[in-house]
């Protein structure tokens, strides 16, 4: 049960990176820079934004 546990935690984290790299990817410079992003640092968002 508990291997299950954590592939059901790992493919919505993996779902959850994958929804933000999109959304974020799809705003433009001007909009990123609004918020604070640059676009080289979209993946490393994602990424801390989909850990629990």
């Amino acid at each position: 049960m508990f291997v299950f546990s954590n592939l059901v935690r790992l493919v919505r984290m993996w779902r959850d990176y994958n929804r933000s790299v999109r959304e974020l990817s799809r705003l433009g410079d001007r909009e990123l820079a609004d918020i604070g992003l640059s676009r080289s640092e979209i993946q490393r968002v994602a990424w801390e934004t989909s850990r629990p």
